[in-house]
């Protein structure tokens, strides 16, 4: 049976890059999933690796879905290798608290995440100076950060370098720029855009599903914005992993499963005091844990 990817998915059909197919001439076959995915709540996702059978070279049927790497639901997408997380300088505002949830997600998902500052052309002094004091405190954790801007193509090479032989999935608050960064990347794709609405402060939605682009030597997804990201599964432990400076310091703690808010001799405490922890990075710690303690059990 032949296998491919699915790159995109709109109104209950599966479109399916064939493995086999060359890049100069894609074969991508339509595809319904089988009754049994819906009897089994199973839900195929862009990105996942299928058998298909094709009873024509248009049109076929999901056999298998094989096992995923990894899986996110908003976006909805699987096998993801890098997310760009993407924040704007300006216009909606930039927000460390909101970057933080972006990187928690993506972190305990097992997913690379690199940082991407757009509109940086609308940041005047000192927002400039505040945004690449915090790029490089971010850099120090370990991320790759970019600072860019598509009216001037500032830093658009530097992003497009790291998409060669990855999925990467584009994720951001809607309104800062997704769509313009991947235009000013890969001109041909010609996305559509749209103003920030000076109403609500935040942009309107202008991507409506996932799809997988091919861009370079890579796939990538432009996926619907979203203004909010809910811990709904991820446990203390798991948000404690996701923080990498937290991490790494609190391996340094007095006491074995120290989780860094009240316990006595705790490195990281002492490494924010210090200042070789900035203070949003903990508070933002400090807030998700008392988010996912203080959430309602589901069942």
């Amino acid at each position: 049976m032949p296998e491919g990817k699915i790159i995109k998915a709109l109104s209950g059909f599966y479109y399916v890059l064939d493995d086999k197919s060359e890049s100069s001439n894609p074969q991508i076959v339509q595809c319904r999933g089988r009754g049994n995915f819906r009897k089994n709540k199973i839900t195929p996702l862009v990105g996942d690796h299928v058998v298909y059978q094709a009873d024509n070279d248009k049109e076929g049927y999901l056999l298998e879905i094989k096992k995923r790497d990894n899986e996110l639901i908003r976006p909805p997408i699987s096998n993801v290798d890098q997310a760009v997380l993407v924040c704007s300088a300006a216009k909606p505002t930039f927000s460390t608290a909101l970057l933080d949830r972006f990187l928690v997600l993506v972190e305990s998902n097992g997913i690379i995440p690199i940082v991407c500052i757009t509109k940086m052309d609308l940041a005047e002094e000192p927002l400039k100076q505040q945004l690449n004091n915090i790029a490089e405190e971010y850099r120090n954790i370990g991320y790759s950060v970019y600072l860019t801007s598509t009216k001037d193509d500032t830093g658009i090479l530097d992003v497009r370098r790291d998409f060669d032989n990855k999925i990467t999935v584009f994720a951001g608050q809607s309104g800062v720029g997704k769509s313009s960064l991947l235009n000013a990347i890969s001109p041909k794709l010609q996305l559509k855009t749209d103003d920030i609405s000076s109403h609500l402060g935040r942009g309107k939605h202008t991507t409506r599903h996932v799809e997988l682009l091919s861009i370079g030597g890579g796939l990538v997804a432009d996926t619907p914005g979203f203004s909010s990201l809910e811990f709904t599964d991820l446990t203390l432990e798991e948000l404690e992993s996701a923080f990498l400076d937290i991490h790494d310091i609190g391996a340094g703690c007095k006491f074995r499963g120290c989780m860094h808010i009240k316990e006595p001799g705790c490195a990281v405490k002492e490494s924010v005091e210090a200042h070789e922890i900035p203070s949003y990075r903990y508070n933002h710690y400090v807030e998700f844990f008392s988010e996912i303690k203080d959430r309602k059990p589901r069942y």
